[in-house]
């Protein structure tokens, strides 16, 4: 096993079970650290952004300020996808050179961070593919707590997303994040000494 997808819901932790593969040894390739590199100024999506959702997405740096905007595409359906048109194939293919390159080293396990895995219909490019598992309550207790964000945008964020559910009956390995960040570790250590280092 050299290549997996690792996914999750929004606030399910899977940051958290990224980091602890990446303490075992594995290159992580994350699309959210990618999402941002392609938003920075001068960057490839930067002045389509701009053009399209207009200077008021600026922060006084110049640069998108990313909370303001993902405010406005997450009350509106329609304009989400334009982003995504925008932003996703330079993510695709920056996560493609990033995921080739980490294939030519000696990492024992190459993991593709994808929050929109199953959304994007991208999971059958890999050897398997693991969610990090939250309930939805849970998930909206933690989206509230996190993002400071009221009932109805926790919800409109949760929405934008496959239910976890679904996530989870399509995944390959399920990595249970409701309990403490100890029963977290101990998954990730028996899933890396069966899948990544057995025998």
């Amino acid at each position: 096993m050299r290549l997996i997808g690792l996914t999750g819901g929004i606030a399910t932790g899977k940051s958290t079970v990224a980091s602890m593969l990446a303490a075992r040894g594995a290159t992580v390739v994350d699309a959210d650290v990618i999402a941002h590199e392609v938003l920075l100024p001068g960057a490839a999506a930067f002045a389509e952004v701009v053009a399209r959702f207009g200077d008021g997405v600026l922060d006084d740096s110049g640069a998108i300020d990313r909370a303001l905007l993902g405010g406005i595409v997450f009350a509106d359906p329609e304009l989400r996808l334009e982003l995504q048109r925008i932003t996703h194939p330079r993510i695709n293919a920056l996560m493609q050179q990033r995921i080739v390159a980490a294939l030519q080293s000696a990492a024992p396990l190459v993991v593709a961070d994808i929050p929109l895995l199953f959304e994007s219909r991208r999971d059958d490019a890999f050897e398997g593919t693991m969610l990090v598992y939250a309930r939805p309550a849970t998930q909206l207790l933690r989206i509230r707590e996190r993002d400071g964000l009221d009932d109805i945008a926790a919800q409109r964020r949760l929405v934008a997303q496959l239910p976890i559910d679904e996530k989870r009956a399509r995944a390959t390995w399920v990595i249970d994040n409701e309990g403490t960040r100890e029963s977290t570790a101990a998954q990730v250590h028996a899933w890396w000494r069966e899948v990544v280092t057995p025998g």
